[in-house]
Formats: structure tokens, C-alpha cells, sequence
């Protein structure tokens, strides 16, 4: 009776078991007040916007919903997450007892045996009691790895975001740089149509007409170069959405974009909460740790639990002399001598998740480095671009002044050809330095970890609107 007492108060006991093994404690990660460059610390963020927000383009939106709709790489990441969450369940079907059948059926008849039939079945249960947590550290390994591919899969959606997006900018620099050649051929062409008027009439120089030659030959040569470019950016962003190659639709100009007006980074500590990449490599982490739970319990001995149920056919019961069967066990089965096998897995595992920390807070210490690097991007770029207007202006002045001084016989018309030939780099300068913020404000957004509040279905929304909610993370 003591007994039976005994055994049921240590039942729930053997049941529940413990985990062995560290507990997780996330690494303590010293953040800056501010980011490198920016000088004052604000609430908000750039990343709290929605991507929409941001890039207000109808064109460039539908482009980003079809890529996270059909973006092969996003695709996979999919697939992983599913392949993960499978795993998982695999993992954690270890907690529970494994039922397994057999059954066996033959036929006999000749003429000393007369027409028999034979069968027999089977039922087998095994049930490993997880009384050192060894399941359940594996279970929780496997777990963080499932989160850890959730969290690579928004990593992906946020990366094929920011590819499209300046893969657009780029194309619309493209288009822009092809327009300001297009029109400074015409203008030498112009130019050239009046030295050889001239030049034909004695009123010209052989010299003039070879400089304007020149310039018109040296810009008209860029052309089929930038519709190179123009094609090859096009398949890029086929490939990105999943397309074959062919053309991509416009819609406003580069210098037309939005750029807004503040672009607040927010508080450096939030973004571990914002990127998915740190969480991912969190995520990683915990798993690390896990495991070494895992290689600890597997020092102590394994508790399981097996039976089996099974009968046979009348006509084998009467050769045996037996009908039913059935057996209860318990096996106890632990290490005595691995020659060090066990150690060494344990002491690999503590490795393993000593690279998984200091991965963690290298991650954590390049996101910082990677906002404060885009942030200054922007900021430069954005000076430099309103400088550079400003001297496409200043020459835009140099060629009317210069027209006129040749009109009033004041000068020869070689300064307006130096004129021209000035003005045609100080504009295509302008789009590189207007595409440079943009493509800054893009990877600014990305490494703040833009859209971090935004369900799943909002990044799909057809309708370019939502509000946006916060979203755990599972």
C-alpha cells in the first residue's frame, strides 16, 4: 500500500522531469544615446512609416506588392519557414508516446496439410519519460529555429522591398541621365547645323565646326550606352519580381520622388526589436543554448516506457499453445565509458553557442553602424544635390551669356561650345547625386527596419493604404 503511495506521489515527478542545462538570458548590449551623426535622439522613426508612405509612387507600389507576392528568394524563405515548422512538430513528438502495429497473414494447403490460414498482429508502445528535459531542450532548439526562419523570411521581404525600390530609382536615373543626353545632342546639333552654315559662307572657322563636331559626337556616343543600361536594369527588376525580361512601367520622374522632409532614425536600443535580422540572430542564439541543454542531459540515463498487445490465428494458438500476448516494460539505459564523446559534444555545444553570442552582438553593433552610415548618406547627398543645382543653374547662366556675347560679336562662338560642354556633366551630375539620396533614404529605411508594425497582409494590401498595427513576434 506504502508502496503504491510512494510511486503515485513520484509519478507527476518522473513526468514533469527538470531541464537541465543554462537558461537564456539575452547578452547585454551596450547601445549609444544617438546614432554616429545624428545629434539629438528622437521617439520616433523613419521605420515606424509605412512603406507606402515612404514611397508614394502608384507605379513603384504595385511594383513592390507583385515582388513580395512573387519574389523567388522571398519564395524559398516561405518554404523554409515551412520545412522549419515542420521539423518542429517532429521534435516535439518525442514528448509523446509512439503507438506502432504489425500484423502478418499467410496461406498453406498440400496434401498432407489441409487449407490453412494463418495470421498474426501486434501492438507496440514506447514512450521515452523526458525526466532530464532532453526532448524539451530539443523541442526548444527546434523551436528557435522555426522563429529564427520566420524571422529571415521578413528579413527577405524587407530586402526584395528595398531591391525594388532602388532598382526603380535606378531605372528613373536611367531615364533621366538618357533625356539631358538626348537633349544636349539636339543642342550641339543645333550648334553644329549653324557652324557649317557658316563655315560654308566664310563666316566660320574649320576649328569651330571640328569642335562642335566633338561635342556633339562625344555626348550622342553615350546614348546606346545608357539604353544598355537601361535594359539590363529593366531584367533586373523582372528578375525581382519574378518576371521574363521585358519592360517596366513608369511612373513619376527621379527628381519628382518623395523625399521627406525629417528622416528620424529613433532610439538606437529599439532596434532590436525592429530588425529582423536581429531577431533572427537572437532566435539563433536561443537555439545554440538549447543545445546545450541537450548535451548535458545526455550524460544522465534515458527513462522509457514500452508494451506490447498482439494474437495469432486458432491454428498457430494450437501449435504454441498460446492466443494472446501482452508484456509492460520499463529500460533504464545511460553512459559508462564514451571515451570522451560526451564531454567533447558538450564542450562543442558551449562553443557553438559562444559563436551564436558573439555573432549576435556583432549584428548589433553593425545594425548601429549600417543606420548611422545611411543616415550620413542622406544627409551629404541631400547638401551635395542642392550644391549641384545650384551649379547646373550657374551654367545654364554661362550659356545664355555666352549666346549673347556671340550674338553682340564679343566673343567667339568656341565659349559657347566650352559653355555647353560644362553644362552637360554638372546635369548629369545632378541625377547621380539626387539618385545617391534616394538610394541612401532606401537603405536608411531598410537598416531601421522599416514596416516592422505591419501584419503580413499589409504588405500585400492592394489598396496602398492600412493602418498600421503592431505585430509580435510568435
Amino acid at each position: 500500500m506504502r508502496k503504491g503511495i510512494a510511486v503515485g506521489l513520484l509519478l507527476p515527478l518522473l513526468l514533469s522531469g527538470c531541464s537541465l542545462g543554462p537558461k537564456y538570458n539575452r547578452p547585454a548590449v551596450s547601445p549609444p544615446a544617438t546614432f554616429y551623426t545624428e545629434e539629438q535622439a528622437k521617439q520616433v522613426s523613419l521605420a515606424d512609416q509605412a512603406w507606402w508612405e515612404l514611397f508614394k509612387d502608384p507605379v513603384l507600389q504595385g511594383l513592390i506588392r507583385e515582388a513580395v507576392l512573387k519574389n523567388y528568394d522571398l519564395q524559398l524563405a516561405v518554404a523554409r519557414v515551412e520545412e522549419q515548422r515542420a521539423l518542429l512538430g517532429v521534435t516535439k513528438s518525442q514528448l509523446y508516446p509512439q503507438v506502432a502495429y504489425d500484423g502478418n497473414i499467410s496461406g498453406q494447403e498440400s496434401r498432407l496439410v489441409p487449407n490453412h490460414t494463418y495470421y498474426s498482429y501486434s501492438f507496440t508502445t514506447f514512450w521515452e519519460i523526458d525526466l532530464f528535459g532532453r526532448i524539451r531542450r530539443m523541442t526548444e532548439a527546434q523551436r528557435a529555429v522555426y522563429f529564427s526562419s520566420e524571422e529571415a523570411r521578413r528579413d527577405v521581404r524587407l530586402l526584395v522591398m528595398a531591391e525594388v525600390a532602388q532598382g526603380y530609382f535606378q531605372l528613373r536615373a536611367l531615364d533621366a541621365q538618357l533625356e539631358i543626353a538626348h537633349h544636349t545632342v539636339k543642342s550641339f546639333q543645333d550648334t553644329l547645323d549653324i557652324f557649317q552654315d557658316k563655315f560654308k559662307g566664310g563666316a566660320a572657322s574649320g576649328l569651330e565646326v571640328s569642335r562642335a563636331q566633338a561635342a556633339l559626337s562625344n555626348v550622342a556616343a553615350a546614348i546606346p550606352d545608357l539604353e544598355r543600361q537601361v535594359v539590363a536594369q529593366e531584367n533586373a527588376l523582372d528578375l525581382l519580381l519574378a518576371r521574363n525580361p521585358g519592360p517596366i512601367d513608369r511612373g513619376a520622374a527621379l527628381a519628382d520622388q518623395f523625399d521627406p522632409p525629417e528622416v528620424p532614425a529613433g532610439l538606437p536600443a529599439t532596434l532590436l526589436e525592429r530588425r529582423p535580422d536581429l531577431r533572427e540572430a537572437e532566435q539563433n542564439l536561443i537555439a545554440a543554448n538549447a543545445n546545450v541543454g541537450v548535451a548535458k542531459a545526455n550524460f544522465f540515463p534515458t527513462i522509457s516506457l514500452s508494451g506490447l498487445f498482439g494474437g495469432i490465428s486458432p491454428q498457430l494458438s494450437e501449435l504454441t499453445g498460446a492466443g494472446k500476448a501482452w508484456s509492460l516494460g520499463a529500460d533504464l539505459t545511460g553512459p559508462i565509458f564514451t571515451g570522451g564523446r560526451l564531454k567533447n559534444q558538450y564542450h562543442a555545444a558551449i562553443a557553438q553557442r559562444d559563436q551564436a553570442r558573439i555573432s549576435f552582438e556583432k549584428s548589433v553593433t553593425q545594425a548601429f553602424g549600417e543606420v548611422s552610415t545611411s543616415l550620413s548618406a542622406h544627409q551629404q547627398l541631400a547638401k551635395a544635390y542642392r550644391e549641384e543645382i545650384t551649379s547646373v543653374e550657374a551654367y545654364r547662366d554661362s550659356v545664355h551669356l555666352s549666346m549673347a556675347r556671340y550674338d553682340s560679336g564679343l566673343s567667339s562662338y568656341l565659349d559657347v561650345i566650352d559653355a555647353q560642354l560644362q553644362l552637360y556633366p554638372a546635369e548629369s551630375s545632378t541625377v547621380t547625386y539626387d539618385l545617391g539620396r534616394k538610394l541612401a533614404l532606401v537603405d536608411l529605411y531598410r537598416a531601421l527596419g522599416g514596416g516592422w508594425n505591419l501584419s503580413d497582409a499589409q504588405w500585400t494590401n492592394t489598396t496602398g493604404s492600412g493602418g498600421a498595427t503592431q505585430t509580435q513576434t510568435p
